[in-house]
């Protein structure tokens, strides 16, 4: 079922895709469902400033973006990398790739994470990290997709690490998504929007060993169906100090600027906050 939906969605062009997205997104708002409950715990714990009608209002906007996210997957993952790259209207800082320093890439869940990897990978060799799938299905689903040409998915254990750490020692592009639960190794307690949440130090630890520049890097998903803008900034991770947790605190901060800019763009269904007793 989920296959068909995604290839349904794979036929329609940006602008319906979006406008299909947007209209899924409001079922979203109109009806209970785990993204609504989620999203909206989370922007209380974030926001915790707004009254109930600016919540609300943010809330479908969130959705609505949600449900593009959901729907664009379906056209990403079945296009080309060439295809994905002709739906970028702008690239903002990518001088930053010319760098002779090794590269790591600290993608958030922000935006359309999705085509980010794909359209590097159009002309470079780009590996990023990713967390397998409950289901065996899709995940093979979505592998098949993921994995191919110059770009290369890096399971998050220890085999993953080290294939990402050889791409790394052959000047080769990371990518890795910090800004989930890693579960209960791989992280410490740091701040994000002022609640303190286990963060990964994958990202971190790796930037210090291999003194690596980290560049933001995130896909802003344009109106009306455009397509996206493609952004590169740099985070100076040692700006307040040189151990990893200084490294980690300032990673998180770095997100969640992001992160205010552009709220709505933010994936806030899933429960970010479930190690900080928040919920």
């Amino acid at each position: 079922m989920i296959r068909l939906f995604l290839a349904f969605c794979s036929f329609l062009p940006l602008r319906a895709n979006h406008l299909f997205g947007a209209f899924l997104g409001k079922l979203l708002f109109i009806f209970s469902s785990d993204a609504k409950n989620a999203s909206k715990q989370n922007l209380r714990i974030c926001f915790p400033n707004l009254n109930e009608g600016d919540l609300q209002d943010l809330l479908k906007r969130v959705l609505i973006e949600t449900g593009k996210n959901l729907t664009e997957s379906g056209l990403i993952w079945n296009q080309s990398f060439k295809e994905n790259t002709n739906l970028i209207r702008n690239i903002y800082g990518e001088k930053y790739l010319d760098s002779p320093e090794k590269t790591i890439l600290l993608v958030p869940h922000i935006g359309c994470w999705e085509i980010t990897g794909r359209v590097i990978a159009d002309k470079r060799k780009i590996t990023f990290m990713y967390r397998p799938l409950r289901s065996s299905k899709q995940n093979d689903y979505l592998l098949a997709r993921r994995n191919q040409g110059n770009l290369t998915m890096a399971s998050a254990d220890s085999s993953g690490i080290l294939k990402i750490q050889r791409a790394l020692n052959k000047g080769e592009l990371i990518g890795i998504l910090p800004d989930q639960d890693p579960g209960e190794e791989g992280g410490i307690m740091a701040p994000f929007f002022d609640k303190d949440v286990n963060t990964m130090t994958l990202l971190a630890r790796l930037a210090k060993k291999h003194n690596a520049q980290v560049l933001m890097f995130w896909a802003n998903r344009l109106d009306n169906g455009r397509g996206y803008d493609l952004n590169f900034e740099p985070v100076d991770l040692s700006i307040n100090g040189d151990d990893l947790e200084s490294y980690v605190k300032v990673m998180n901060k770095s997100i969640e600027s992001l992160v205010r800019k552009t709220p709505e763009q933010y994936m806030w269904s899933y429960r970010r906050f479930k190690s900080s007793h928040s919920y």
